[in-house]
């Protein structure tokens, strides 16, 4: 960054510099005081500027960057909101008040659907949003022009119909959106009427007729900004139809989430409902905030506590004691029972916030959720660590035995359940971060490989850890000698989403660790295509340390170093212990080819298994997979990434094919290798490169 001081110019006032003066630039003369003299030093100052390098800015503490962005402003038509071309008025000259057709109410009304509203914005620039009218009067407004409009439907015929549909589809909607009793199931209904109001109102846009100068853009230059405001955005009416509609379907579908089923049922309706395309609207997504967190409770009827016990009790202490609700009707100090409610609470209350705040994340556009994941997931870290002391705390109250070694007596584990609970719930996050990367096209081509290699890395550790978490609750389950059915139902349930898990943790890993090495054969043979541009600036180290970025805070799992990163994902020869061991660089075609047979061998037999695993996940009842009153897109949303799977085996079988055919031929001119864009898949998350076999002539 340069200093304005070094800047010098030369005029007519001999040479200035401010450095060889010691003397501050002065205020502009008052005209009133002294005679003004003004002279154009445009081509001065282009010549000064010209001595500055690239990525060179001159800055100066009394120039701040409010003025600079000000001065660009002006006159410029895209930014200076008050600029006006020749002839143009700065007021509208439109009268409201003035008589209107019936066709041109119909349309005015129409064209106030085409208008798009990008987001929420608390700032709403010194302009009244109609706050001032109680909706009970907007109601009978809407009610009484109905009214008026039945009386003269015969005189306004088709029209008249067309007006009543509208203004009934706006009395349904007002209903909807309405904040009181938003939390209640019933107003799916409402969203109902308007779906079956929505073709009527498309089928009879062509009676309405357009009147020019009722909407315009000078109402920009009326807004309290102090930067230029967002260019309004006008759509056609079948695109504001089609978003209207999707707005009503997901409005009243997002309802869903008030049949509670469990709390592992309810975050994969919010996964499943957030990731569909196109993605719900920002209202829709605030609307299911508020369905889940209205009035500082959950769903409207459940203390967030109940929430997080109920998710304990699920994953890693079904029918234990320290969720047992029993402990607190216990009141004496001395009793263990209280001891352990006391060091509960105080862990639901260190957990609760991080918690919830997976839920409310998830309610957020995709982008704006995987940067807050990167926040949230440091926050769990330090989580764990809190739930490792209650662990501790809790075992002289619980009397738990540790699990000794058959082979090693001496070796004892003990079961850390909530430490076990943040640890589950972290690395899940984890996977998130990785794989949205590939859904918001984050990483370019050369880093696919990479990638999809660190999340089979943290697909495994959940792997293992889940397999931990079973054997704990398998073991808690023995020591209980005569179980009740409740209790046995209870760890049943654990077992079953512990099950279920692990084979989900296990498909992914085995997924990402084909797509990996597939990859890592596109690289090695030259056929990954390049990046979109250059990047002179950067180094494999630094991208490395880019990409690991929200990872490097966090102990567990550690993030291999680069060194290491490098030599577990670079094409090696597998042998029987690892996919990929030490360097063995080939130095001929023909050992350049072995190395590519191997590891297209393993890419094969990874998503075979992959395959089988997805397959198997498809064929689980809605219970096991945690998905009631959210199946459908579930399973829709799984289907997609079973055909990626499937589309990725063809994928190796047809490079296999044409390395074992290429002969003399370059593997270049015999194959053809194309990265699609995550939304050209079937699924955003599972990127698969279209590899082809080139015809000879």
């Amino acid at each position: 960054m340069a200093d304005i001081s070094k800047l010098v110019i030369s005029d007519d006032f001999g040479e200035f510099s401010p450095e060889q003066s010691g003397t501050r630039l002065q205020d502009t003369p008052n005209a009133g005081t002294q005679k003004m003299v003004t002279r154009d030093v445009t081509q001065d100052f282009i010549a000064a500027a010209s001595s500055l390098s690239t990525s060179q800015l001159v800055q100066d503490e009394y120039f701040t960057l409010h003025e600079a962005v000000g001065a660009l402003e002006i006159m410029d038509p895209k930014m200076d909101s008050g600029y006006l071309t020749g002839g143009d008025a700065f007021e509208d000259d439109y009268d409201i008040l003035r008589d209107l057709l019936p066709e041109e109410v119909l349309g005015i009304m129409d064209q106030m659907l085409c208008f798009e509203e990008e987001d929420f914005v608390a700032n709403l620039y010194h302009r009244k949003l109609l706050t001032d009218f109680e909706s009970t009067e907007i109601d009978q407004n809407l009610d009484d022009a109905m009214n008026y409009l039945k009386l003269e439907q015969t005189a306004l015929g088709n029209v008249g119909d067309a007006l009543i549909n509208r203004l009934e589809f706006r009395r349904y909607l007002l209903s909807a959106v309405r904040v009181h009793d938003l939390v209640d199931s019933q107003k799916a209904s409402l969203w109902d009427r308007c779906i079956e109001l929505l073709p009527k109102l498309k089928s009879t846009t062509p009676l309405g007729k357009s009147v020019p100068g009722s909407f315009s853009m000078k109402i920009q230059r009326r807004l309290a900004s102090s930067v230029p405001p967002r260019p309004i955005v006008i759509l056609t009416f079948d695109d504001a139809h089609e978003q209207l509609s999707r707005v009503c379907q997901y409005g009243k579908e997002a309802y869903r989430a008030l049949d509670y089923y469990g709390g592992t049922h309810l975050l994969t309706f919010v996964l499943a409902f957030q990731s569909r395309k196109p993605q719900p609207s920002v209202y829709v997504r605030s609307l299911l905030q508020t369905l889940i967190f209205s009035e500082m409770k959950f769903l409207g009827t459940m203390s967030f506590k109940q929430l997080l016990i109920d998710d304990l009790e699920e994953i890693v202490l079904p029918a234990d004691a320290l969720v047992d609700p029993r402990n607190g009707d216990v009141e004496a100090p001395q009793d263990p029972r209280f001891q352990m409610m006391k060091r509960m609470d105080d862990f639901i209350t260190r957990a609760a916030d991080p918690y919830l705040d997976i839920f409310r994340t998830l309610c957020m556009n995709r982008s704006r959720l995987r940067r807050m994941l990167c926040h949230l997931v440091l926050e769990w870290e330090s989580v764990q660590v809190d739930a490792e002391t209650y662990d501790t705390e809790l075992r002289k109250y619980t009397n738990e035995q540790p699990m000794k070694d058959l082979e090693n007596p001496k070796d004892e584990s003990w079961a850390f359940p909530l430490s076990s609970w943040a640890y589950f719930q972290k690395l899940r996050q984890m996977e998130w971060i990785v794989q949205m990367g590939f859904e918001l096209d984050i990483y370019q081509s050369d880093e696919f490989a990479g990638m999809y290699w660190y999340l089979q890395h943290v697909a495994s550790t959940q792997v293992q850890h889940l397999e931990r978490i079973r054997t704990f609750v398998t073991q808690s389950l023995k020591n209980i000698s005569r179980p009740k059915a409740s209790q046995v139902t209870a760890f049943r349930r654990s077992i079953s989403f512990l099950d279920f898990a692990t084979l989900e943790a296990s498909a992914i890993q085995s997924f990402a660790d084909g797509l990996s090495c597939l990859f890592s054969f596109l690289a090695h043979l030259g056929l990954l295509p390049q990046p979109y541009h250059a990047m002179p600036y950067s180094t494999p180290s630094m991208q490395y340390s880019l990409r690991m970025r929200p990872f490097q805070s966090i102990s567990l799992p550690e993030v291999p170093s680069f060194t290491d990163f490098i030599s577990l994902v670079s094409l090696r020869t597998p042998n029987k212990s690892h996919h990929r061991p030490p360097d063995s660089r080939a130095t001929s075609w023909m050992e350049v080819k072995e190395q590519a047979f191997s590891i297209l061998s393993v890419a094969d037999q990874a998503l075979k298994i992959a395959r089988k695993e997805w397959e198997a996940i498809m064929k689980a009842d809605p219970e096991t997979a945690r998905c009631v009153g959210c199946e459908d897109w579930w399973r829709a949303s799984t289907r997609d990434v079973l055909r990626s799977c499937i589309t990725a085996n063809i994928m190796v079988a047809t490079a296999k094919k044409a390395l074992a055919n290429v002969g003399s031929k370059s593997i270049q001119d015999a194959l053809t290798v194309e990265i699609p864009e995550s939304n050209e898949g079937y699924h955003p998350w599972w990127v698969v490169p279209r590899i082809a076999v080139v015809q000879s002539n």
